[in-house]
């Protein structure tokens, strides 16, 4: 199990990115977080190969989201027990 911290740059408010990414996330079995912050920030744990699979998806969004750019590094694990939209 790893922890990581992406920031999603570009048009992420306004576009369903946080809901989308909780239900990418649930589909996956993620646990961690998404903020309402201009910068698309998640917290997330899981497994490597899923996280992966993940961080993939968030380089594309949902579809009216027009994302520019995606950093992350690996971080101690905070031990989420689910994944949430946090205000």
């Amino acid at each position: 199990m790893k922890h990581l911290d992406v920031w999603v740059t570009g048009k992420v408010q306004g576009v369903w990115f946080r809901a989308s990414t909780k239900e990418t996330a649930d589909r996956l079995g993620l646990v961690g977080t998404v903020r309402n912050e201009p910068d698309g920030s998640v917290s997330v744990e899981g497994d490597e190969e899923t996280l992966a699979a993940l961080l993939q998806w968030l380089h594309e969004g949902p579809p009216l989201a027009e994302v520019s750019g995606v950093n992350s590094s690996f971080s101690a694990l905070k031990h989420y027990k689910e994944f949430t939209i946090s205000r």
